[in-house]
């Protein structure tokens, strides 16, 4: 996700993190809390989820290694907008959302290095919820067209 940042942008993004580990079927966050850090996926498999009153929950999408979990530490208000439960047990690097934030509001270099890897993440996860959507809620195939 950072692979191509410059190296003291890399120092000080590392300077905010730490490894954490997940179990299965616990929770990184759940909606509504404060969105305090993100996670670099390293091993095992996450799912977004959205609740309904009585409903199951609905998984929007399942991360996997190499891709960001949590996008909203980085917009204000800073609340997670979805529950993120670890599928089986997964690692991950931990980062300090309010660390970055200092950072990038000290160097608005790193700002915006900041902002183009996350916003094109922002715009893919609500076209994936957007596609889920219609994948529920939607006609069935064969519905005659009006």
């Amino acid at each position: 996700f950072f692979a191509d940042l410059a190296p003291v942008y890399l120092d000080l993004i590392a300077g905010c993190g730490r490894n954490v580990v997940f179990r299965a079927g616990q929770y990184a966050f759940r909606e509504g809390e404060a969105a305090e850090r993100f996670y670099l996926l390293r091993a095992g498999a996450v799912a977004l989820e959205v609740h309904a009153p009585g409903r199951a929950p609905l998984t929007i999408e399942t991360l996997h290694p190499g891709e960001v979990l949590g996008v909203s530490w980085l917009i204000a208000p800073y609340r997670w907008n979805f529950d993120a439960r670890a599928l089986e047990d997964t690692r991950a690097v931990a980062l300090d959302a309010v660390c970055l934030r200092g950072k990038a509001d000290a160097d608005p270099a790193l700002g915006y290095a900041l902002m183009q890897r996350f916003v094109p993440e922002v715009v893919r996860r609500l076209q994936a919820t957007r596609l889920r959507l219609l994948d529920l809620y939607g006609p069935p195939a064969d519905a005659p067209r009006a």
